[in-house]
């Protein structure tokens, strides 16, 4: 993986990473596909949203449908049929997820399966070897999730394991030639965030990422950390916020330099049918839509809005069609594209301010000001 930094507004950056799988316009989004699928969609239809890249989880397909099983098809690529580059998690965030079901020490993770209750390990070496087989375009370490609330302490003993962790993920990775990201941790306190960052990079990874955000913080300490941490990261280097977020937090994200994001929030949020548009967030499932037809967004051109009425998408939601579920995705992952593409270009030409302005004032919000 090569990364190319080609524009700058302020803090935002314009830039490209180029994989032997293709090329990803930064900033970029990337649709979430836990089990090996974006849900609801078809590789084609996700290259039709405009993404270039996905995400895929490394705990889960390890466990179901496991690697042996992806490798009789080749890699995870060939297994899902999705063409272009993969990004996949270590398999860290979900075990932190598992709660009093995990025990962790120095070795790595002991816990009970999710799927069938079987007791079961992750390390670092064992993370970095599903990757492997996963075959896998950029690789994340294995680290451990500060919890939050953590105080000073407690989130220190977690970023100094995270960082034990990150030195046996770059030996485990060895010869393998896809990119591998470090993770920075450290809570809400910026003299671990900072220490976490300078031994990622003494360790030597070809990109960073902003961990332990999006874990049920207030907004403004997520806003905290991104107005001192982003910048100090190499400029070289591609900075990657993970799991987050709405579109307002792309934007603050973006706005203070961050290339890359991710989030389960476009996809999730259209099977509940929670659509986002220009103006905010349209609830297809309330009654005065059934008369509305109207499309979605008229300003979209995704095959949803270019095709059916929001009386028809409150319809199928609710009757409980699949089909709805799946137009909603489009049209959100859509919605997220066209979002990243605007900020792209905002970048490129150096009107990325005119460019917040109007997408604040098109939902009636006042734009947050910058540290």
């Amino acid at each position: 993986m090569s990364f190319e930094l080609l524009a700058t507004d302020g803090k935002a950056r314009r830039g490209r990473l180029t994989f032997p799988r293709g090329t990803v316009e930064t900033p970029a989004f990337m649709p979430v596909g836990t089990y090996g699928t974006v849900k609801g969609m078809l590789p084609r239809d996700i290259v039709a949203t405009g993404a270039e890249i996905i995400l895929g989880n490394t705990f889960h397909l390890w466990l179901r449908p496991g690697t042996e099983v992806i490798k009789e098809h080749g890699d995870l690529h060939d297994f899902m049929q999705w063409k272009g580059p993969i990004l996949t998690d270590s398999g860290g965030f979900q075990v932190f997820s598992l709660g009093a079901m995990r025990k962790i020490k120095e070795e790595g993770v002991t816990f009970a399966s999710p799927v069938d209750g079987a007791k079961v390990f992750m390390g670092p070496e064992e993370s970095m070897q599903v990757q492997r087989d996963l075959g896998s375009d950029i690789v994340m370490i294995f680290d451990e999730c500060t919890p939050y609330p953590a105080d000073e302490d407690v989130a220190r003993v977690s970023m100094e394991l995270s960082l034990r962790w990150a030195q046996r993920s770059k030996n485990a990775h060895g010869d393998n030639t896809a990119a591998l990201f470090g993770i920075v941790q450290g809570g809400m306190h910026e003299n671990l965030r900072m220490r976490s960052l300078e031994g990622l990079e003494k360790i030597g990874f070809d990109g960073l990422a902003i961990g332990g955000l999006s874990v049920g913080e207030p907004k403004h300490e997520m806003i905290k950390v991104l107005d001192y941490l982003p910048g100090r990261m190499p400029a070289d280097k591609p900075r990657y916020l993970m799991g987050v977020g709405k579109p307002e937090d792309l934007v603050e994200g973006v706005r203070r330099g961050v290339d890359m994001f991710d989030c389960v929030m476009p996809t999730r949020n259209a099977r509940n049918g929670h659509l986002f548009i220009d103006t905010g967030v349209l609830k297809i499932r309330n009654a005065f839509h059934r008369h509305d037809d109207s499309p979605l967004d008229p300003t979209c051109d995704c095959y949803t809005c270019q095709n059916f009425s929001r009386a028809y998408l409150h319809h199928l939601d609710k009757c409980g069609e699949m089909l709805g579920s799946m137009l909603n995705t489009i049209h959100n992952l859509r919605h997220y594209q066209r979002l990243m593409a605007g900020l792209r270009e905002a970048i490129q030409q150096g009107t990325l301010a005119a460019f917040v302005d109007a997408f604040y004032a098109k939902r009636g919000l006042p734009v947050p000001p910058l540290d």
